[in-house]
């Protein structure tokens, strides 16, 4: 019985999963085909309308608006002539007072005058507190959803810093406010194969200069000293792109507007890693002494002279 109920479980399970999942990798970077499309959640109503488009949402809501009162319309139609001031027999006469009522008009001119009436006019007015509660919760958790605009620079470099040979990129917050106690991971991902002669990928975590500021407000260059005890030690560009290596990075912090938790992700391939260059400075002074951001050079390189 015991064997007979693990086997019944793990079918359950199993079958809540998807068949298959397809990993493609394209211009050095995996990507799970299919991974954040609205449409694949169609099966989760909840994740569905919390991630379709502004459009479609409100477009379900319109449909099951007219379908809900389209169903009232037929039920009242059923009870006969039980409708004041209503012509017998008229879906529109119905179809708009139940209108009237799932909205709590009540303009007055038509009104219930059966038992019957009454009770439908009862399940749709209940059926109208439920609908406005849904409605409301799901319109203010997609107004709430917490949105970042972290911007990545295109390519990341290997160049000298203070003699070491360090992974650096660019972030910035595009946002004219702060991004609160901002936590910066890199992580690296590189296919391996184990001394048994398992195929697997292997994820490093990397060390970097400085993961944490008390305040992201402009620009930050993130920095990973390629040392002995660094995954990318000896590594080269045809390496990477054999073992087809990626990096991917993780931004977390509180937005100061609005006191949520935020998070920004970007995914660099192999052939996004350019080796001998590094980046234009942004930092200028101007006469009086004051420093200024240009942004104009945000994702340009230049070759390093020395490697």
């Amino acid at each position: 019985m015991n064997h007979r109920r693990r086997q019944s479980l793990r079918r359950k399970f199993t079958q809540r999963l998807p068949q298959k999942s397809y990993l493609k990798f394209q211009d050095g970077k995996y990507s799970i085909a299919g991974l954040g499309d609205w449409y694949s959640y169609w099966r989760d109503p909840y994740h569905l309308l919390l991630t379709i488009p502004w459009p479609g949402f409100l477009l379900i809501l319109a449909g099951g608006y007219v379908v809900i009162n389209i169903l009232f319309a037929l039920a009242f139609l059923m009870g006969g002539d039980c409708i004041a001031n209503a012509t017998p027999g008229s879906f529109w006469d119905a179809y708009f007072f139940s209108v009237q009522t799932l909205g709590a008009i009540g303009y007055g001119a038509m009104h219930p005058t059966t038992a019957y009436a009454n009770l439908v006019v009862t399940v749709e007015a209940f059926t109208s507190i439920l609908s406005v509660a849904l409605i409301t919760g799901l319109a203010f958790a997609r107004f709430s959803r917490p949105s970042v605009r972290v911007l990545f620079s295109r390519v990341a470099v290997i160049t000298p810093y203070n003699g070491v040979p360090t992974l650096m990129f660019r972030t910035a917050n595009q946002r004219r406010n702060q991004i609160l106690e901002a936590e910066i991971n890199l992580y690296f991902l590189q296919d391996e194969i184990s001394t048994e002669g398992d195929s697997m990928r292997h994820l490093y975590n990397l060390k970097l200069l400085r993961h944490r500021t008390p305040s992201f407000a402009l620009t930050l260059t993130v920095m990973h000293p390629i040392d002995e005890n660094s995954p990318l030690y000896g590594a080269t560009a045809e390496s990477l792109e054999r073992t087809k290596a990626s990096l991917i990075v993780s931004l977390t912090g509180i937005d100061d507007t609005v006191a949520q938790a935020l998070h920004a992700r970007h995914t660099y391939g192999a052939t996004d890693i350019s080796w001998g260059y590094k980046f234009i400075d942004l930092f200028h002074q101007t006469a009086d002494g004051h420093r200024y951001i240009d942004y104009t050079h945000f994702h340009d390189v230049t070759p390093q002279t020395k490697l």
